[in-house]
């Protein structure tokens, strides 16, 4: 299947580059939905050396919006806020297909010099899915995986599709959800949570009080703090330290 796929939206570092976000919209929307956004996180200065990469899912036919084509990192055959609905008949080959293009986009930053360690992967509802599952099963030690109003893709088979040896087991990755959220429901983003912390992962998981399938700016604060984080600025004494 031959799918066009537009460049990502880049947004540069102010300064020197030494870590890359990648931040992935969900279902319907474009990189251009979480501009701004990224100009909020960026507005204290603290992500400076950060390089924002805002990919673009390709047009495909969605299953629940009556086969139409729309922005879409895999298809979704029930969206009625059933967390059942969204576990069964998943897309298993257009997940794999993302989880291909993630870890490309990775690759590429690693080639142009950026550390493994110094890549976050996030994202919100699908594009949180995506980024939860492509980020666990890289080959590369990420700095840290957020996922905005999300779950677990494919979790009866997850644990087989996961590297041996894992290089993201102790991995920090933040779930953020809505405790109101009638699309990906709350109970499955708990459930994705607790299957994840089971199965020995770094997990957390924060609910925001009556917050539907949105974003709020206290979540938006949260994850900055987390990129702040997982991305502190290298002084060039610890650049040396590194090289």
């Amino acid at each position: 299947m031959s799918i066009r796929r537009l460049p990502p939206l880049l947004f540069p570092a102010t300064a020197r580059h030494t870590a890359t976000v990648i931040f992935v919209h969900g279902l319907g929307d474009t990189g251009h939905g979480w501009s701004d956004a990224v100009e909020n996180w960026r507005r204290r200065q603290r992500l400076e050396e950060v390089k924002f990469i805002l990919p673009h899912a390709p047009a495909i036919p969605i299953t629940c919006n009556w086969g139409m084509r729309m922005p879409g990192w895999y298809d979704i055959v029930s969206l009625d806020g059933n967390a059942e609905a969204l576990r069964q008949n998943e897309d298993e080959a257009g997940i794999m297909l993302s989880q291909a293009y993630f870890h490309g986009l990775i690759q590429q930053e690693i080639d142009s010099g950026i550390p493994a360690d110094r890549i976050v992967l996030g994202g919100f509802s699908q594009g949180g899915a995506v980024s939860i599952f492509s980020g666990l099963t890289a080959k590369w030690k990420l700095a840290g995986i957020a996922a905005l109003s999300s779950y677990l893709l494919l979790s009866s088979k997850f644990s087989e599709l996961v590297p041996q040896p894992e290089f993201n087991k102790v991995t920090p990755v933040a779930m953020f959800h809505g405790d109101s959220d009638p699309v990906v429901e709350t109970e499955l983003g708990k459930l994705s949570y607790q299957m994840l912390k089971a199965q020995g992962y770094n997990v957390s998981l924060k609910l925001y009080p009556n917050m539907g399938h949105s974003a709020c700016p206290e979540e938006l604060d949260d994850v900055e703090a987390f990129l702040t984080e997982r991305l502190p600025a290298l002084s060039g004494e610890q650049e040396k330290s590194e090289l």
